[in-house]
This record gives structure tokens, C-alpha cells and sequence, in this order.
């Protein structure tokens, strides 16, 4: 849609017709959508248009779905957009993005309800930190935009790294650039918070590096890396999977909700229960491995070896698991193929975001009986999922999971069978 000239963009007595898949209102203008973050189906608003978005300036008539948002830094900072959204359309969107995604590849299995993440129970953040003349910014970005909002709360994250925010923007103090940021990393664990950072100012001194690191230690960081440094380590973070006690590296990757992880992974468990032996792909450090590992002999093949060492140190280290192998292996560049496939009852894959697509055509080729995907994007699960239909797969089970609460992401848990009814 062409630009429209700032004196002739305003617009009044406009109705938002739907919310768009990143949470913005939306609205037709000459047979174009414009998007509006902020607003909310049915409300009429006063806008300034400029291409294919608009600045909300004035809502003359509010929609009854529109509620208080929690956080006193909402409509400046770019983590969540969906806080102004009462609870039953809320998780009705983010169950549209799902049911939208499949449609749009011919699929129309049934999809449950949002289960929906607490507030307050994100376990893992990354803030971004900038240095500035008046002082450090430490924070989240601002909408579609580098600038960082400099936050004193935040309603998604775990109680115990918001208390250390203060702390956080101390640390960040000698050693966050003047361009570009540097990215702290914290994740709660139950014994404690580990703190990774990275993109640390070139200018900084090892001196300020290592007495960052001390002073972390000292506000009550269990464990504190910086860069590829060998971490500082006071207690070493862990948490339960099953039977199993994970000790993740510095930096590795957890899902972002604890609970969230719980719930998925025992939609996983329980698909799979019966399969004598199951192939984890994209493992990560064995949050779905170690726990199905109680009832099948498990493969987990992931491309991080740090985060491979981590699953067979756990595994080695837990009473009462059936065997547990692991491999590096790049399942983008290397997928493993239909007839390895074909010895295992059962697989299950979690990907990143772009999906899984050379993996999924050889299972889709192999005679695996049953398919857990876990998907953290509606869209190239949907893609995938077709092939899997092609292949000879029927979707017995999908549902949608909210862990990036008031977000516009959505994880999936789809169940597959080979086979007739």
C-alpha cells in the first residue's frame, strides 16, 4: 500500500475488523489490511496511516474485551502485545493461529482449547543492555525497533529474576557498549539463577570482566559466564526431569516456562508409552529424552554438542532409565533417514522456529508408528504436517500450548498415528 502523506493520513471513525498474527488490530483501507498495534476488534479508532501501518492516536469507543494490562511498561516495550485482551478471546486467538495455519494446508483435525502458562512462571529471559550518557538501559526492546525500554518489572518472568533487575543493570554497568547492547541471559532454576552474557564492550577491561563476574557471585548468582569464558561457579544450576537431574551449560537452551515444559512433555509420554524404542530429534539437553527414557530405550540426536554432553552426563548420572544414546548430528544438513528411522516405535522432534522440512519427508517415508511434534511456529508445522498426512499419517491430537504469555507465539503439541482409525 503507498505511503500516504502524513496531513492526509489521519483517520477517524475507523472499525477494527480482526486481530492480525502478531496480535495487532487490523482494518481494511482501499482494499488493503493496515495494522494497529494496540487496538482491538470492533473498537473505532482515530488513526495516522502510514503504509501498510497506523499510529493508534484516540479509541472513541473501546471494545468490552479490553481489560487494565498488568505491566506498567506495556505500551512502550515490545515483549508482550495481547496484555489489553481479556482472558476468553485471548486464548481463543492463540488457538486461531493454530486452526488458521493448518487450514491453510487443507488440515482441519480437531484442536483443543489454549492451555495458558501463570503469570509470573517464565524461568528463562535475555534482557538487552546499552550504555548511554544518563546511565545503562537494561530491558526488553520497544515494537519493532532497537531501542530498549529500561523496565523495573516485568509480569512474565519468575519472581526471582525480577528481583534481580537492579542488581542486573549494576552488573551491565562496566561492561554493556555504547553501541550495539550486550544480551543477559537468566534462568531460574530451582537451586538458583545462572546468568550468561554476551556482546560485552570491547573496551571493557578484564579487570571489569572479572569483578562483574565476582559482584554476580556476591548478589546471589548461582553460576555466571560471560562469553566463552570459563564460567564462575558457586553452585552448579540443575533441574529434575523425571528421575533424571539436568545440569543445562551456560546459555543452553530450556523451554521458557517450567510448566509449560511439564505439560508438553507429558502429552509426549504419554503418545509414546507403549514404543519399545523411541528417536528424539532435536533434542536439545534431553527434556523430552530423559523422561521418555523411563519407559523405552531412547536415541537423542541434536546439532549442539554442549547440549548432547549435558543429556549423557544426566542420563549416566540417573537410577532407574532404560538406555540412552546421543549424537551430534545436523538434522537440517543430515537428517536421519527413513530406513534408521524404521527400527523406532516411536519419534519425537522439536525444531526451531523454520520447521523441520528434509527430517519430516524421510519419516514420512519411514514405517515409524506413532509422531509427537513439538512446534514452536503455527506455520511450518503446518507445512509439515501435510507431508506427514501425504505420507500416511493421521493427526490425532493437537494442542495448543501459551508459554510467551500475552505474546503473539504459540508452541504446539500435534500426536500422530500411522495407519486407519
Amino acid at each position: 500500500m503507498t505511503a500516504i502523506p502524513e496531513q492526509d493520513a489521519r483517520k477517524s471513525g475507523m472499525i477494527i475488523e480482526r486481530l492480525g498474527s502478531k496480535g495487532d488490530g487490523q482494518l481494511r483501507i482501499d482494499g488493503d489490511w493496515v495494522s494497529v498495534a494496540g487496538a482491538l476488534p470492533g473498537e473505532e479508532v482515530r488513526i495516522a496511516v502510514s503504509g501498510d501501518r497506523a499510529k493508534l492516536l484516540e479509541i472513541t469507543r473501546p471494545s468490552p474485551d479490553r481489560i487494565t494490562p498488568p505491566c506498567p511498561h506495556f505500551k512502550a516495550c515490545g515483549g508482550c502485545s495481547l496484555q489489553h485482551l481479556a482472558d476468553a478471546p485471548y486464548r481463543a486467538f492463540k488457538r486461531s493461529l493454530v486452526v488458521n495455519a493448518l487450514k491453510s494446508r487443507g488440515l482441519e483435525p480437531d484442536v483443543e482449547e489454549t492451555w495458558v502458562t501463570s503469570p509470573g512462571s517464565r524461568r528463562r529471559v535475555t534482557l538487552a543492555a546499552r550504555r548511554t550518557k544518563a546511565g545503562v538501559l537494561l530491558g526488553f526492546h520497544s515494537r519493532r525497533s532497537d531501542d530498549i525500554v529500561d523496565i523495573h518489572a516485568c509480569p512474565v518472568a519468575s519472581p526471582e529474576i525480577t528481583r534481580k533487575l537492579s542488581a542486573l543493570k549494576e552488573l551491565a554497568a562496566p561492561l554493556a557498549p555504547l553501541k550495539g547492547e550486550m544480551d543477559m541471559a537468566v534462568t531460574a532454576m530451582p537451586n538458583g539463577l545462572d546468568l550468561h552474557m554476551t556482546g560485552v564492550a570491547t573496551f571493557a577491561a578484564p579487570h571489569d570482566v572479572m569483578m562483574a563476574g565476582a559482584k554476580a557471585l556476591a548478589a546471589g548468582f548461582m553460576r555466571v559466564s560471560i562469553g566463552h569464558d570459563v564460567p564462575l561457579v558457586q553452585a552448579t544450576p540443575e533441574i529434575q526431569v523425571g528421575k533424571a537431574f539436568l545440569r543445562p551449560e551456560p546459555g543452553g537452551f530450556l523451554q521458557a516456562s517450567a510448566e509449560a515444559e511439564a505439560f508438553m512433555a507429558s502429552l509426549v509420554r504419554q503418545h509414546l508409552k507403549f514404543a519399545l524404542e523411541v528417536v528424539d530429534l532435536f533434542s536439545g539437553c534431553g527434556t523430552f529424552a530423559l523422561r521418555l527414557a523411563e519407559e523405552s530405550r531412547v536415541h537423542a540426536a541434536e546439532g549442539d554438542a554442549g547440549a548432547i554432553e549435558a543429556l549423557e552426563a544426566s542420563a549416566r548420572a540417573a537410577p532407574g532409565l532404560k538406555q540412552v544414546t546421543a549424537e551430534v548430528r545436523d538434522l537440517f544438513r543430515n537428517p536421519l533417514h527413513a530406513g534408521a528411522l524404521s527400527r523406532f516405535q516411536g519419534v519425537v522432534l522439536n525444531p526451531p522456529r523454520h520447521g523441520a522440512a528434509k527430517q519430516v519427508a524421510e519419516i514420512a517415508m519411514s514405517s515409524v508408528r506413532r509422531v509427537a511434534y513439538v512446534s514452536c511456529d503455527p506455520g511450518t508445522l503446518a507445512r509439515d504436517l501435510r507431508v506427514l498426512v501425504d505420507g500416511g499419517y493421521r493427526i490425532n491430537f493437537v494442542q495448543p500450548v501459551d508459554q510467551f504469555l500475552w505474546s503473539s507465539h504459540v508452541e504446539t503439541v500435534a500426536l500422530l498415528e500411522r495407519g486407519g482409525a
